[in-house]
């Protein structure tokens, strides 16, 4: 239903929205950091930079929520719930509802929904009176339908069949894979560049060589970013925000060793297991972004690198998500030089998505 809104032709029209808000979040960095190499949580400023990015490309929707502080209780709220729920999957007596909602953290999930669904709600109420505003003045033509036009459209044709509940969860589990898991993935690519000084400097090179200054950035030139992209993607082979896909069986499956699984059972596979696998990946742990070279990829499996999942149930945003990614990490490394810092190491943990305990720490130096 949504694969239209992925359109090579629609997203080519993003670059220059996703170039505008990253633009912001390296104005308030600049802002911080003046002329000094300066330590920066960048996590969090990126986090707000990708739900900019995806309420103006999926929503229409303006919020200048890097700016606006009113933003701020949804994206806390989002990542708290990201706690409760991974939490509650490895904690046995929580899988059963009527005790869980008993619970402290059971209430506290409660009161987090409601701050969700108001968010979401505001939107899609938003969205309704200002399409009832453009029936009245005759103003139905738009060039390009985003997501929540054609859910909406899914939900007049589909009457009963479509409720405001069913409409409202398609909302939220797209902000959520739409916001936490590519800004995630911005952070980690940041923190493998700031680790391998080397490889940035290749890809700021690179990128000079494409954009300039740039100061304006095509599709086109995107694809000519061939080692960023390298890097982009061995980045997240190592730290895949999506950490596990899961799958319910259809009909039984045997596997060459003669095991078997019977239909109805829930299937999880650990993409960050297949990414660090020494028998698929040679040196799994270390930062090589020449894996992924033409004469390489040839010669590895089509799904050993799985970080949008594969199959006809893949992330159906991914291209959405790697223009992203290309874009951010060109306009930073053309603006800043990034290096680790050593008295704030990682602690990564695995929530619905892969995040760092304590955020991701970089020194920030202003390029000249």
């Amino acid at each position: 239903l949504i694969t239209p809104v992925f359109h090579f032709n629609i997203m080519k029209s993003y670059v220059e929205v996703v170039v505008h808000s990253v633009n912001i979040m390296l104005g308030k960095w600049e802002k911080i950091c003046g002329t000094q190499n300066t330590v920066v949580e960048v996590s969090k400023h990126i986090s707000f930079m990708s739900l900019d990015v995806l309420m103006k490309c999926t929503f229409s929707m303006d919020t200048n929520c890097q700016i606006n502080r009113t933003h701020d209780r949804y994206v806390k709220a989002m990542s708290e719930i990201s706690k409760i729920i991974f939490n509650r999957l490895y904690n046995f007596l929580l899988h059963y509802d009527i005790i869980f909602k008993f619970t402290p953290v059971g209430r506290r999930l409660l009161e987090l929904s409601k701050i969700l669904h108001q968010y979401t709600d505001q939107i899609i109420q938003e969205r309704k009176k200002s399409l009832k505003t453009e029936r009245k003045q005759g103003n139905t033509q738009k060039k390009y339908q985003d997501f929540l036009d054609i859910v909406l459209s899914a939900q007049d044709e589909n009457g009963n069949n479509f409720s405001d509940t069913d409409l409202r969860s398609e909302v939220n589990s797209f902000l959520v894979t739409g916001q936490d898991t590519v800004g995630g993935s911005i952070s980690w690519i940041l923190y493998h560049l700031a680790q391998n000084p080397e490889h940035q400097e290749r890809c700021r090179e690179e990128i000079r060589g494409v954009l300039g200054d740039g100061s304006s950035i095509t599709w086109d030139q995107l694809r000519e970013m061939s080692y960023a992209t390298m890097c982009i993607k061995e980045s997240l082979r190592l730290m895949p925000t999506a950490f596990s896909v899961s799958r319910e069986l259809s009909k039984p499956i045997t596997f060459p060793d003669g095991r078997s699984l019977p239909a109805g059972i829930t299937v999880v596979l650990s993409i960050w297991g297949l990414h660090h696998n020494p028998a698929v990946w040679e040196n799994p742990k270390v930062f090589d972004p020449l894996r992924f070279s033409p004469e390489n990829c040839n010669q590895r499996h089509s799904h050993s690198f799985l970080p949008f999942s594969a199959g006809p149930r893949n992330c159906v945003g991914q291209q959405f998500a790697i223009m992203e990614l290309k874009v951010a990490v060109a306009l930073i490394l053309l603006c800043f030089q990034l290096t680790p810092d050593p008295t704030r190491p990682l602690s990564v943990v695995p929530q619905v998505v892969l995040r760092s305990k304590n955020g991701v720490h970089l020194y920030l130096k202003k390029l000249s």
